[in-house]
């Protein structure tokens, strides 16, 4: 039996994503590793050292992943919806920037 939710847009699943979201270190782990995301990228791409591009996987997930499974304790939403996930992260990200999310 199949009990994965289906969502027809990524407005609907993004609702689902903050309730996976709810503990704040989990929050501030995705916030860390996204904003280090972005740091070693700019880095990689100005040095000319693409190598570490290979990492950012790593970096980010990682972070995430720590979340989910210490704090949060849950599956990370990236193994059912990999695509509103990722964007999921980004927009969080945002949100938690400009102060819609708490941080």
């Amino acid at each position: 039996m199949n009990n994965q939710q289906t969502f027809n847009s990524f407005s609907e699943f993004y609702p689902y994503y903050l309730e996976e979201h709810s503990d704040v270190t989990c929050r501030r782990l995705h916030f860390v590793g996204s904003l280090l995301v972005l740091i070693v990228a700019l880095w990689a791409l100005t040095t000319g050292k693409l190598l570490w591009l290979l990492a950012l996987p790593v970096i980010g997930y990682g972070f995430a992943w720590v979340g989910h499974f210490k704090f949060e304790k849950n599956r990370p939403a990236t193994f059912k919806y990999p695509l509103y996930s990722l964007m999921g992260d980004w927009v969080m990200f945002r949100d938690m920037l400009i102060g819609r999310i708490r941080f």
